[in-house]
């Protein structure tokens, strides 16, 4: 993991192996950003992350076969891409800031822009279609529903195999009307933060402009599991619906976006703001992570975290929901140096919408959804079966060549 703080140029050569003239060299070339030092030097620092990230391509240079091994686990990257860049502690949607689109765009803007790589605001409404919502079990939740309809929409697609841009666009539309409908109950007409705000927070100031920051910043983040889960399906040349299902299941587990739950398990601990520090002394104690806090990403700390909880200050500043996460935010920086994170400004947004337990990880996956999207339209185009191999540790089979044993 990442380090936090930044070094001198003496510690950055050091930690390098190299001379100071060559570390001025690869900075002059942009691999790694200095910045002032502290008032009143000449000094510069140079940022850990860069160093350190300079350090680990000169470790795969030497072993390739560490590179391959390290590259699935927030390594070198291993396929190309033009959906999402995240550089310097900032998040861009095909070269345009996440965030500022969070605070002006709607959600169907964001998807035009991931899909068609432009906006045009003319033409951003989603078109509405009939969803077949034949009953199921009531234990199911929206997420769940959705995974048992998607099965049921591919079967009533005769065009689900053809994997060109319009048709997956069409799929993708058809997917998402689906799951407007599974968490609000009705058809986008006016949109789908109009129509989720409408439905389940129709008292709640701002409820629409919460709820669009909140799909947009859940909207893509580069490969992660569940994105590059999509794209392995979608490189076998499968449906898109197959694609989404697939990464669907990805997105629930506990390490991925059912982190959010753990996030409202934690809050539902602490109560009251007055305990926040000692339940979360009492984890770290116990040897329990404290969960929506940090992201391997942003050693800085997630803007999307503090982009949602900045606007749950500026729209509801005395919502009562806020005394408790701000208490719990100030006891995990105090305690662990942490930021919050994506999973905990979503759960943040849903308390004060007055949203029921899970709402967190629906709105990250109906967001993700347009992201998932993307990444299948890029990889349907290339045409190239993802298949990585593995590194054999188990028992050798004996060798062909060796003869008889006595």
């Amino acid at each position: 993991m990442v380090r936090q703080g930044n070094l001198t140029a003496r510690e950055a050569a050091t930690e390098l192996g190299i001379s100071p003239a060559t570390l001025y060299a690869y900075v002059s070339r942009g691999l790694i950003h200095s910045e002032p030092g502290p008032v009143g030097t000449r000094q510069r620092r140079y940022r850990r992350a860069d160093v350190e990230a300079l350090k680990e391509r000169q470790a795969q240079r030497r072993d390739p076969a560490r590179s391959a091994e390290t590259a699935l686990s927030w390594g070198t990257p291993v396929l190309e891409s033009a959906i999402t860049l995240i550089e310097g502690g900032r998040l861009f949607y095909r070269g345009h800031d996440a965030l500022e689109l969070a605070r002006s765009a709607h959600f169907e803007d964001v998807l035009q822009l991931l899909w068609e790589g432009h906006v045009d605001s003319e033409s951003r409404t989603l078109p509405t279609r009939h969803v077949d919502r034949a009953p199921l079990p009531a234990s199911l939740g929206p997420l769940e529903r959705l995974q048992a309809r998607l099965p049921v929409l591919a079967a009533a697609d005769p065009a689900a195999y053809d994997l060109r841009p319009r048709s997956i666009t069409r799929a993708g539309l058809a997917i998402l009307d689906a799951f407007v409908a599974e968490i609000a109950g009705a058809p986008a007409l006016d949109g789908i933060a109009h129509t989720i705000a409408a439905q389940l927070a129709p008292d709640i100031e701002g409820a629409e402009r919460f709820i669009d920051a909140a799909l947009i910043m859940s909207a893509d983040h580069e490969l992660n599991a569940s994105s590059f889960t999509v794209r392995c399906v979608a490189s076998t040349g499968a449906p898109l619906y197959d694609a989404i299902g697939a990464g669907i299941g990805a997105l629930r587990g506990v390490f991925h976006g059912a982190a959010s739950q753990r996030v409202e398990a934690l809050l539902d601990e602490v109560a009251a703001p007055e305990r926040a520090t000692a339940i979360l002394a009492g984890r770290l104690r116990r040897g329990e992570r404290i969960p929506g806090f940090g992201h391997q990403l942003y050693p800085e700390g997630d803007p999307r975290g503090v982009l949602l909880l900045d606007l749950c200050h500026e729209f509801l500043p005395d919502d009562p929901a806020l005394q408790l996460t701000d208490a719990v935010c100030r006891a995990a920086h105090d305690l662990i140096g942490e930021r919050p994170n994506v999973d905990f400004g979503l759960v943040a947004v849903t308390r004060l919408l007055r949203l029921e337990r899970g709402s967190a990880l629906n709105l990250m996956a109906l967001g993700r959804t347009a992201g998932w999207v993307a990444h299948a339209l890029e990889q349907y185009t290339q045409r190239r079966m993802i298949r990585p191999r593995a590194r054999y540790m188990g028992e050798r089979p004996p060798s062909p060549l060796a003869g008889p044993t006595h």
